[in-house]
């Protein structure tokens, strides 16, 4: 099928109501293989990245007040909510390995649609095009990987940082200005935000914590995208100051599978980020987060925009 077609299944299904193939395959459960959640209300993230199907790889969702940021929504539930689309699609096969968000536009707060299409499917990789939209325009794309992992030899290279453990740090203030920091709890080791100014003339963008969500919430691939994003912007720890800024790529690469997710459940990653250049209105920052004993569970990269 081409785009165009997906595009125009997807909106004959917005205005009929589910397509009869999207009934008799039906979406995956959000959390299928991924984790068993409690039986309580449901956390705050679930409703955040919840999508109903209206279609075949059509879905409709809505922002959430618990994750906005300064403009629109929080950027990694935007994210988690675009593998969302991919990860309840009754196509996939395997699980992500990759993911690039393109944030093309502002996501204004209210309703959106996913749109996940498999691309191409070989014998151990998925390749996905997914787009996010609001009032049928594009607001974000992405691209995903799925595969099938199997045993082979296997070494991290990257060190796991020292950083005393997260129950000995306080943890940091939240941000008024920015609501989503009250989802996540997050406890400096290096690199908190200090508008301070000017900064010492050795100051540099690196930043160490441990993080995890708030309330505590079992691990799976949609929270540790959303993760992937909790870094601050490395301009604002570099420089102690607030500028206009604005993510203009997003990418996380998956080391962990299912299982090493379970077993981590509810217990804070150590993150450790850095910036490479500032220069001319952008600049990038890449990230690591770790599991509590040492498992390299993601890499993440961006490229963001500021204004002077």
């Amino acid at each position: 099928m081409s785009g165009r077609e997906h595009v125009h299944k997807c909106i004959q299904a917005t205005e009929t109501g589910r397509a009869e193939t999207g009934r008799a395959r039906g979406p995956r459960p959000l959390h299928a293989s991924i984790t068993d959640m409690p039986s309580t209300a449901p956390h705050a993230f679930d409703a955040a990245v919840q999508l109903e199907p209206t279609g075949d790889g059509c879905w409709r969702g809505h922002t959430h007040a618990a994750y906005a940021n300064m403009v629109g929504p929080f950027g990694g539930t935007t994210a988690a909510v675009m593998l969302a689309g991919v990860w309840q699609h009754a196509d996939r096969q395997g699980e992500p390995i990759a993911l690039t968000v393109n944030y093309a536009g502002p996501v204004a707060d209210g309703a959106f649609e996913v749109r996940a299409e498999p691309l191409r499917t070989n014998r151990s990789t998925q390749h996905w095009w997914v787009q996010l939209r609001q009032d049928d325009a594009v607001v974000a794309t992405a691209t995903a990987v799925t595969a099938t992992r199997r045993e082979t030899w296997s070494a991290v290279e990257a060190g796991f940082p020292a950083a005393p453990p997260a129950a000995v740090l306080e943890r940091a203030p939240t941000l008024g200005r920015a609501r989503w920091t009250e989802a996540y709890d997050m406890r400096f080791v290096k690199g908190p935000l200090q508008f301070v100014a000017p900064p010492p003339s050795d100051q540099d963008s690196v930043s160490l914590l441990w993080v995890r969500d708030e309330p505590p919430r079992a691990l799976d691939f949609l929270s540790l995208a959303a993760l992937c994003d909790t870094f601050f912007p490395r301009v604002f720890v570099r420089r102690r100051t607030w500028v206009p800024i604005g993510t203009v790529s997003f990418t996380a690469y998956f080391h962990a599978d299912s299982a090493t997710l379970q077993r981590i459940g509810t217990a804070a990653l150590l993150a450790h980020a850095r910036a490479h250049q500032f220069r001319n209105g952008y600049f990038d920052q890449s990230g690591e987060l770790w599991g509590p004993s040492g498992e390299l569970l993601a890499v993440t990269h961006q490229i963001v925009y500021y204004k002077e």
